[in-house]
This record gives C-alpha cells, structure tokens and sequence, in this order.
C-alpha cells in the first residue's frame, strides 16, 4: 500500500512512518526536514498534495497545531490547519481515489467531562466538551470527516491519550488510567489502515487499565488503596523505589472498540516506563524532575 503520512517529523509521525515502513511505501510530508519526510512543506499547500496523493492508495493524517501552540499561535491558524487543512485534505483524498483515512485526534477534548474531585469512566460514548482552542478544532476536524459528503472515505479517528515523555513516576501512572506509549499509538494507526468494519469508525488508544468502573469512588478519595488492589505489582515496585503512589486519580480512559473492531492492543504498560528510565531512555524524564515551568 502507498501510504501519504502529514505530520512525518514530528514525533508520533516518526514512530508512525517506522510502523509503516517495513510493510508499506510512505511518502511523508512535513514543514520541517527529517529523515521521515520526503515532502517539505505546509500539507495544505495543494502543489505538494498534488504530488504526493497520485497513485496513493491512503492518508495517516497526522499533522496539527496541538496544546502548547495554544496561546502562541493564533486562533484562526488552528482553524487553518487543523479543520480547514482537514477538509483540504479529505477532498484531495476523494478527487485522487483514495478511500482510506485515517486521522490523529485526541483524548484531550474530553475537556470537561472530567470533574474536579471525581473519577469519571471514559470511553468512545463519552459526549466530548471541549475547553481549549485545539480541543475544538480537533472535534470540528472529526466531524467534517464524519459528514455525508465524506462517505466516499472509509475513515479511522483514532483519540490517543497521554504519550510525550514526562517525569518517569507520573508516566508510569498514567499508563494505569490515560497515557499509552508512542510506539503503541504507532501500532494503532497501522492497524486502522487495514481494519474492516463500519465506513466511518472512532476509536479510543490508551494502554489498557487494570481498574473497573466500579472503583472510580475509590479511585477520587483514596487511589493508593485501588491501586494496590488493582496493580499489586505497580505498588510493590513505587514502593522499592521509595515512590509515593497517586493519591487521587481523576479519569480512566477505557479503549472500548479498538480490541474488537481495530484488532489493536497495546503492548506497552508501566513497566517499559520504568525499565526506559533505568536505560536512561531519551523517552522519559527523572523521576519528579520539573517540567514546563517559566524561567524565574
């Protein structure tokens, strides 16, 4: 299959294109130059769409403004980019013949949905309500291409959770309740280009939670007792590292269709977390090291 991946410099794309390549011929494109991009330049410049769709059978979509451009980069460039450069893209995909695409969204456009004090259940049913700028766009990007104008396209959304390197003891948690490896993510979007199923599918990517719905009261007011209930290993190493556990954990994200309908399961849990960090894995920061503070 020749695959066109936008977003081929960046991070997910790079684990993507590494997904892909062994099985597919890729043909990235990205603004800034990387060993994963062929095409240089904006994805919505129709010059390089040109390009790079002919003869392309699918499109990894991506290529986004994303949280830390929030405030940096002004409201109608995420309108720019990640809903009309969504359109863009999906028409240029109709008009060359292409039916498979799949889309890079995100579990952060929960947004509200999670309520202070409380544990909330989140899965593929969840109504989002989104906060920022960038959890709008990426909402209205995913509802173009669920439009009926688009049902020539078989499209894969796939919301993938929390997965950029962070100190290695919150990392570790998260992966119990709403983080995933990158490479994981990476796996999903391989998968989402072959799946069968539904013309339009959305799927939830986040490493599977030990926990049930059922401990989320418990989960809000006294995570530890959960957590060493539910994760007795986790507990045991925090505890050999002389790590305090979480104390309160506020969301679970609960991938309910990506095992059955996507044929997806993650494959990378706390433990690779922790055994990146004793590596010194580029992927994963000291354990309570301080991260995105303002100089002083």
């Amino acid at each position: 299959m020749r695959v066109v991946l936008t977003g081929s410099s960046g991070r997910l794309g790079r684990s993507i294109f590494n997904a892909l390549a062994a099985s597919h011929t890729v043909t990235g494109i990205d603004r800034s130059p990387f060993s994963t991009t062929h095409l240089i330049g904006d994805f919505t410049d129709k010059s390089i769409l040109q390009e790079a769709l002919r003869g392309a059978d699918a499109i990894v979509h991506c290529a986004a403004l994303h949280a830390p451009h929030v405030g940096a980069v002004s409201d109608g460039e995420f309108q720019r980019v990640n809903v009309d450069g969504t359109r863009l893209l999906a028409e240029a995909a109709l008009s060359h013949g292409i039916k498979r695409f799949v889309f890079t969204s995100t579990t952060a456009l929960y947004g509200h949905a999670v309520t202070p004090g409380r544990c909330c259940w989140i899965d593929e049913q969840t109504v989002p309500q989104p906060k920022s700028i960038y959890h709008r766009t990426k909402l209205e990007a995913e509802r173009i291409l669920e439009a009926v104008e688009f049902t020539g396209l078989q499209v894969r959304v796939l919301r993938m959770s929390r997965s950029f390197p962070e100190p290695a003891n919150a990392m570790a948690a998260y992966r119990l309740h709403r983080g995933i490896d990158i490479r994981d993510v990476a796996a999903a979007h391989a998968a989402a280009l072959v799946n069968g199923g539904n013309q339009f599918q959305r799927h939830m990517v986040s490493a599977r939670t030990p926990f049930k719905m059922e401990d989320c009261e418990g989960l809000a007011t006294d995570a530890a007792s959960v957590i060493r209930l539910r994760a007795p290993a986790f507990a045991a190493e925090f505890d050999r590292r002389s790590w305090p556990l979480p104390q309160a954990i506020d969301r679970i994200y609960a991938s309910a269709s990506a095992d059955g309908v996507l044929g997806w399961q993650s494959r990378f849990d706390y433990r690779e977390v922790l055994a990146q960090l004793d590596r010194e894995s580029l992927e994963v920061l000291p354990a309570f090291s301080l991260i995105n503070r303002r100089p002083e």
